[in-house]
């Protein structure tokens, strides 16, 4: 299983990420702002507290989005 390795959050709900095996790209978090799990992620400030764990990306609170995920949906750079 891929590793998120880093995490950085940019404007309009997105982030950089960058794998264990090299791959590196941008993941838009948008589409899945419409769950009642992701709504504090509505906060610019909360949402910039991203940070890579468990192979994934996870905030404070617990929200999580597995590397699974991040992969399948990732944009080139």
């Amino acid at each position: 299983m891929d590793t998120i390795l880093k995490a950085t959050p940019l404007e309009n709900y997105k982030i950089q990420v960058v794998t264990s095996s090299g791959i590196s790209g941008i993941f838009d978090m948008k589409p899945y702002l419409k769950g009642s799990a992701f709504k504090e992620l509505l906060s610019k400030p909360y949402f910039r507290l991203v940070r890579p764990a468990h192979h994934g990306i996870m905030w404070p609170n617990e929200q999580d989005i597995s590397s699974d995920t991040i992969l399948n949906d990732i944009q080139p750079e």
